[in-house]
């Protein structure tokens, strides 16, 4: 059974010694959709045609569930060898969690949020598709894979995923690697593009007691410490 094969039947139950990707060419040559958030979290969609639909219509090409979403709430097209996003939905749409009015060119990683409850990757033509397991970055107990926005604690990975808002939070702290990460910053790689505008301290303290509730679903320990009249930072050494 040749590797493609293998992947196609176990889509997540991977190891080390498989490809850590597969070039697009050798998969398909057309791009992908993999739902990050959502109730669909996990599932793939080939774009095959020129024009692709997304809501919760019957007749769209991706069905979403969620009750927020419009019937056509996301038309992609094809226009050469880019695909423009038009976003037709009445709940919002985002692309790296800024707002589309209108139209943007997608890029292989962008992230499209539909009606702020589905998180959709886009995976293009010229990228390597994330079909198995890569081994995280990790530093002691906690890892983090940020290409498939997944949290690995004790060898166990966190399920379902974290949120989009608490990803980049712990991302942070990880990348500042115990040192102190004050709330402006948080502000800044949470909520980018708001200059802190509805961002209030009792948001923040939410965020972070609702991330610290998740990752103790794994691991009793403290990830994320309170430096009181600084900031946040993360202890990566559990005993």
């Amino acid at each position: 059974m040749n590797q493609l094969a293998s992947l196609e039947m176990n889509p997540i139950i991977l190891t080390e010694t498989i490809l850590k990707g597969v070039h697009m060419s050798e998969w398909n040559d057309r791009p992908v959709l993999i739902a990050r958030e959502g109730q669909l979290a996990g599932q793939r969609w080939t774009i095959e045609n020129d024009e692709f639909v997304i809501g919760r219509g019957n007749d769209a090409d991706m069905v979403l569930p969620e009750r927020q979403v419009s019937r056509h709430h996301v038309r992609l097209v094809r226009e050469g060898d880019r695909y423009i996003l038009h976003a037709i939905g009445k709940n919002g749409t985002h692309v790296n969690g800024k707002v589309v009015n209108g139209t943007v060119v997608l890029r292989d990683g962008d992230q499209i949020q539909v009606a702020l409850c589905v998180t959709l990757m886009f995976v293009g033509t010229e990228a390597t598709l994330p079909l198995q397991w890569e081994a995280p970055v990790v530093a002691s107990g906690l890892g983090l894979n940020e290409e498939l926005r997944t949290v690995v604690l004790s060898g166990r990975e966190l399920d379902p995923p974290l949120s989009l808002a608490q990803f980049r939070l712990i991302k942070l702290l990880f990348d500042a690697d115990g040192a102190v990460v004050n709330r402006q910053a948080i502000i800044d790689t949470v909520w980018p593009g708001t200059d802190g505008i509805g961002v209030s301290e009792q948001a923040i303290d939410a965020l972070v007691r609702r991330l610290r509730d998740r990752l103790l679903e794994l691991d009793e320990h403290n990830y994320v410490v309170t430096v009181r009249g600084h900031g946040f930072r993360l202890d990566n050494a559990p005993n």
